[in-house]
């Protein structure tokens, strides 16, 4: 994903961009919103999030829940 495609998710869901600048690497998008939470994007498209509104912010771009497994789908252990 990139940071444009990011941006639009996140304010179609009702989430204001505050910042968008560079990292001091110069290697991604550090995107900050006004609910708290902080994107950061690769130029490779490798995305991650911290804050406090983290969890609207996921939804937006259509991320799994942290911590989320998918169901065991092998024979069952006894």
């Amino acid at each position: 994903m990139d940071a444009d495609k990011a941006i639009a998710l996140i304010t179609a869901a009702g989430v204001e961009l505050t910042d968008r600048r560079r990292a001091p690497d110069d290697r991604a998008w550090r995107l900050s919103f006004s609910n708290g939470a902080v994107v950061e994007i690769t130029d490779a498209g490798k995305l991650s999030t911290s804050g406090k509104g983290v969890d609207e912010i996921e939804r937006a771009l259509g991320l799994p829940k942290k911590g989320a497994r998918p169901a065991h789908r092998g024979k069952a252990r006894h």
